[in-house]
């Protein structure tokens, strides 16, 4: 079953986000799945995949890349790199078209029934407020980002 977990996890990070494929939070996910996220709050399916392609909107080369995945018991655990060019208006900031730094975070997926039933992701979200110019550099500087 690890394996198989992993194989899902991976998935969906890389057919979501990396090629806009949306239909597999659908089909990977349970009803009542729960995606927790930093920003945005907890979210169901429909929200997670409203979410995603916003992302993908304002970042049309986003790329996922997976450093290191593994799973233990009923969880994966994946530590992941993000990257792309913010080309349009996100979160009613002006585009920068510009990549800025790699995002990093560690997303880490429970499973039920061999679907995922719920996701924590912790991310660096100053480097992507920086990022999107949402918060003067000075800030993020003294913050010990």
């Amino acid at each position: 079953m690890p394996q198989e977990n992993i194989a899902t996890s991976k998935r969906g990070l890389e057919e979501a986000f990396n090629r806009g494929n949306l239909d597999v939070i659908d089909e990977d996910t349970t009803e009542d799945f729960v995606n927790h996220d930093p920003i945005m709050g907890d979210q169901d399916r429909e929200s997670s995949k409203q979410q995603i392609a916003s992302y993908r909107q304002a970042f049309p080369d986003i790329h996922i890349t997976i450093e290191d995945i593994f799973a233990a018991g009923d969880k994966v655990v994946m530590r992941w790199r993000g990257d792309g060019t913010f080309e349009n208006e996100f979160m009613g900031l002006p585009p920068t078209h510009e990549k800025g730094d790699p995002v990093r975070g560690i997303t880490i997926d429970r499973y039920d029934g061999g679907k995922i039933a719920e996701s924590w992701t912790q991310w660096e979200t100053l480097t992507f407020m920086r990022n999107i110019r949402a918060v003067p550099d000075e800030a993020a500087a003294s913050a010990g980002s």
